[in-house]
């Protein structure tokens, strides 16, 4: 059982590493500073981009393991900063195969703060593979989650791990607040 936990979380971190070196959504030369606004409109809807650098601290669970397949579950606790000033409380499911290079994770995250000066909460879906060291991630907004002056919210961020340090980029559409 130790070593399936091992391979696991090595795979695991495989696919985490992908982030940071290749970027799920294509690589990302250069992420925008925080601050730096990149509104684009199409058919009336306007698209924001929000960036800023996160904290996450991932803690193993009990693992699951049956049928020779280790399924780990670790808890997530992050702090966003920058156009998204907020922490999350999640929960990360993460399996690998015996193929090097090949794993994958589904996560759900609650985030509560304020994007851009208008606070709430929404909730964040992640869903990422790694088919022998080729990554996909997705990490949307579950419909109709946002809350409080987030309600309405729509969108999806990619991560990228630099040097160890973690970095969000997230391209959104909000509903103008009512006058």
């Amino acid at each position: 059982m130790e070593r399936s936990v091992k391979r696991l979380f090595c795979g695991w971190a495989r696919l985490v590493g992908a982030v940071g070196l290749l970027g799920w959504h294509g690589a990302m030369a250069a992420a925008p500073s925080p601050g730096v606004r990149s509104p684009v409109r199409k058919g009336g809807v306007v698209t924001t981009r929000a960036t800023g650098a996160f904290d996450v601290k991932l803690d193993v669970q009990p693992v699951d393991e049956k049928g020779g397949a280790a399924i780990g579950r670790l808890s997530i606790d992050k702090q966003f900063h920058g156009d998204l000033e907020a922490s999350s409380k999640g929960q990360m499911l993460a399996a690998s195969t015996a193929t090097p290079g090949s794993a994958g994770y589904v996560a759900i995250e609650h985030v509560t703060g304020t994007l851009e000066g208008r606070s709430g909460s929404f909730i964040l879906q992640h869903s990422g593979t790694m088919t022998r060291g080729a990554p996909q991630l997705s990490v949307t907004v579950v419909p109709d989650s946002g809350t409080g002056q987030l309600t309405g919210l729509a969108g999806k961020m990619t991560i990228r791990i630099t040097e160890g340090k973690h970095f969000y980029e997230f391209e959104y559409t909000l509903p103008e607040p009512a006058s």
